[in-house]
């Protein structure tokens, strides 16, 4: 049903989020620590973080600076990384497109793997009505505090975090809990397969390639499945037509 107030879909959006953020707050400490650990000052770590908000880009720019690659080699490994997020703001264009730039622009800042998964499936299906805006924004601040705030949390800890807490295996879990929710056909357990064995198939590749690979392949295997299926329900109509036919 669709929400009454922007309020309320902006605090649903926030409440959508926490069930992820247990794998989200790993992540974080992780990458605050890695800072840390290379000598940034807790200043320079907490900027990189503001202007990154991307925690894999944000972690294979640290370990670049760590064995002392250029700077130019960064951030070109840092964009490759992101490219994935083209396909989303391509995917949320035609429902937030029409925005004034007070929202696009900080919308557009803060979007991530998780509000995206969150949000894409109901901005299709339209159960968010008119203030479907208010609850992306609701999952992707949700989604940005917390990460600023685990970040934070890693800089401050530092090195004190036991490896025994094995905090980079809840990464993983979270991915999956956003996962397995949005597997409602065909097309999307297709680009999940194929998703996935590009992932693993492509883990060695250089400068986290095999998650762009990953992505394109996945995407591409769900629209295949879609155009098919399409297909296969008009042929059928037809068929169905010329048999009513007199």
């Amino acid at each position: 049903m669709p929400y009454r107030s922007a309020r309320e879909a902006f605090l649903q959006g926030i409440r959508a989020l926490l069930p992820l953020t247990p794998g989200v707050i790993p992540f974080g400490l992780v990458t605050g620590v890695m800072a840390v650990e290379m000598g940034l000052s807790p200043t320079t770590s907490m900027g990189m973080t503001l202007l990154f908000f991307s925690g894999s880009a944000q972690m294979v720019a640290l370990q670049l600076m760590q064995i002392g690659v250029v700077p130019v080699a960064i951030v070109a490994t840092a964009l490759i990384i992101n490219l994935r997020f083209i396909m989303y703001s391509a995917s949320l264009a035609p429902y937030l497109h029409a925005l004034p730039r007070r929202w696009t622009w900080p919308m557009a800042y803060m979007l991530s793997d998780q509000a995206y998964a969150l949000c894409t499936l109901k901005f299709v299906s339209g159960e968010l009505g008119r203030y479907a805006h208010h609850y992306y924004a609701g999952t992707a601040f949700g989604m940005w505090l917390v990460w600023q705030l685990s970040v934070l949390a890693g800089v401050s800890l530092g090195a004190s975090i036991p490896e025994s807490w094995s905090l980079g295996f809840a990464i993983p879990l979270s991915f999956l809990a956003l996962l397995v929710p949005n597997i409602r056909g065909a097309a999307t357990l297709g680009a999940a397969v194929v998703g996935g064995a590009l992932a693993v198939l492509a883990a060695n590749m250089p400068y986290n390639l095999g998650l762009v690979i990953a992505s394109v392949g996945g995407v591409t295997a769900g629209l295949v499945i879609e155009t098919l299926r399409d297909r296969s329900v008009e042929n059928a109509a037809a068929q169905d037509t010329g048999e009513q036919s007199p």
